[in-house]
């Protein structure tokens, strides 16, 4: 901050890179965290896609490297006057205090049992950041008397509705979850609804006052509307193999309600499928895990599959040869080409069979998979449980008509997919948190393999090898994180995020993998080898210090 005669102005104190798409603006305390951000939301920077605030930080996710340089320039020039003024209203949450970790609360902080129910009670609350879930806020107080620790030993479940403490925040699980916040009361506000033109009840910026009540009225949901009628033609799922999901390009810009972008992780992959069959880029698609896909076509179909390198195999209806008068060798299976366009006649069926390279494969259909979008999207998120649940057996996926073009695609040279035995090399930016660690570490980072292990997902790819030690005690306060972060918790092992990674997390990031490498992350198999390499484009380390 600096004084301008009698005026206190605040401003962003340095400015980090977060890989090659990100800045992290570190600030002063909260109340410059409230300021930058509503700045930004009432007046985005040009190619600002998203922004992620956080406890002592405000994380801008960019449209491109160039936009990110200038973001971060720009917002070293901020004054921050305080935070905008908005029309949200007071959100008032009747709460029940009962929790299972009231009473050592009130031993933690002094105040007794009733002295915990009125200082939570007597104060408004302010809604600071949105992460770990959608619809979960962190809500900070007007004083410290409410400040205790985390758990310990974290819960495995924390009941939907929970009324909970950490540190200077308050939240309420929006869904059953792990978490390890000390629980005091509980609340029937749904906390997230997509049935609400705004799904979150609370959002950044706003107030909120608990009001204590003896009991809850419970406002169950409206009923579940009557079942859609099955579609006359679509593909159906004979088998979903290991895993199938829908996926498209993803939801961007919803990282304020704790909503992380999702969508497909091998991008130009889903981008080629759609485009042989005459997509539009950002048509829903199949994501397939290592093969075992089976769909069935009701009524013909265009079919392409992109992405991990395939046998594919069409089967004629079963009874097709018994049917044929024509003496020729009906009912015979046939073999199609990765990355062209095919036909799929109506009863026929195509199996995706184990790659012979990579990870995942794209199956488009022509039109796109005609699902419901949620906030923009089609894609399935596997952390906040948003989108179309993965695919199972029998079920008819409806086509759309999210073509662009009259006709098909020629077929498409791919790139080369992760072989067995193979290392895939991934660039990354070091940072935002790399000073948490000596240089010897992030040496040892980029000068072994790692492996990536089974409790690797969607979320995240869970890495084996020789663990990274860090050279600061204590732990980050919570900051904004994307796909590609490089997280190091305690134990030291990394953990890379992919498109479903959390909105915040409390472990440093020691490195960020540039965004054009993270499709061949996308396509590292299970016990396949990772080597990660400073990019060699790396200008300045950092923006501003």
């Amino acid at each position: 901050m600096m004084e301008t005669g009698m005026q206190t102005v605040h401003k962003v104190r340095s400015v980090r890179p977060v890989g090659t798409r990100a800045v992290l603006a570190e600030l002063d305390g909260m109340q410059d965290v409230l300021a930058l951000q509503s700045l930004l939301a009432a007046s985005p920077l040009p190619g600002q896609l998203d922004v992620l605030a956080a406890a002592e930080t405000v994380m801008v996710v960019a449209e491109s490297a160039a936009a990110a340089r200038a973001i971060g320039s720009r917002l070293l020039e901020l004054e921050l006057a305080g935070p905008v003024e908005t029309d949200s209203a007071l959100v008032v949450i009747d709460t029940v205090y009962d929790g299972e970790d009231l009473a050592e609360v009130a031993g933690l902080t002094g105040l007794g049992v009733d002295g915990v129910i009125a200082a939570h009670t007597g104060q408004l609350w302010t809604v600071a950041f949105a992460g770990f879930a959608p619809g979960f806020g962190y809500m900070v107080s007007e004083n410290q008397l409410l400040e205790v620790p985390r758990r310990s030993t974290p819960r495995t479940a924390v009941p939907a509705g929970s009324v909970a403490l950490a540190g200077n925040y308050s939240a309420v699980y929006p869904r059953r979850s792990p978490g390890g916040w000390q629980l005091i009361g509980r609340t029937a506000a749904r906390m997230w609804d997509l049935d609400r033109p705004q799904p979150a009840l609370v959002r950044p910026g706003d107030r909120v006052q608990y009001r204590a009540v003896r009991e809850l009225v419970d406002v169950s949901p409206a009923a579940a509307p009557a079942a859609a009628a099955e579609p006359a033609t679509g593909i159906r799922i004979v088998a979903p193999g290991a895993l199938s999901l829908i996926q498209d390009l993803g939801r961007r810009g919803h990282g304020g309600l704790g909503v992380s972008a999702a969508g497909a992780l091998d991008r130009a992959s889903i981008r080629r499928a759609n485009r042989l069959v005459g997509n539009k880029a950002s048509a829903a698609a199949i994501e397939t895990v290592n093969g075992g896909l089976t769909i069935q076509a009701v009524g013909d179909q265009v079919i392409a599959v992109a992405g991990a390198p395939s046998s594919l195999t069409i089967t004629p209806p079963s009874g097709l040869a018994e049917n044929d008068d024509d003496g020729g060798p009906a009912g015979q299976p046939r073999t199609v080409p990765m990355a062209a366009p095919f036909a799929l006649l109506d009863g026929e069926t195509l199996t995706v069979g184990a790659p012979e390279a990579g990870f995942r494969s794209y199956l488009a259909v022509r039109g796109g998979a005609d699902l419901p979008a949620v906030l923009g999207s089609r894609s399935t998120d596997t952390l906040s449980g948003i989108g179309p649940a993965p695919l199972a057996a029998g079920q008819l996926l409806a086509v759309g008509q999210d073509t662009e073009s009259t006709a098909v695609g020629s077929p498409e040279l791919q790139p080369d997919f992760p072989e067995p035995g193979s290392v895939t090399v991934l660039d990354i930016v070091p940072g935002p948190r790399d000073d948490w660690f000596d240089l010897s570490e992030l040496e040892s980072l980029c000068s072994q393999e790692w492996e990536a292990t089974p409790q690797s997902n969607r979320v995240g790819m869970r890495l084996a090898g020789e663990p990274l030690q860090r050279s600061r005690d204590g732990e980050l306060p919570s900051e904004g994180t994307m796909a590609g972060a490089i997280q190091i918790p305690p134990a030291g092992l990394p953990v890379l995020f992919l498109a479903d990674h959390p909105i915040t997390g409390g472990y440093p990031v020691i490195g960020v993998v540039i965004d054009e490498h993270l499709d061949r992350a996308a396509q590292v198999p299970i016990g396949g080898s990772i080597r990660f390499r400073v990019s060699p484009a790396l200008g300045t380390k950092e923006v501003s210090k």
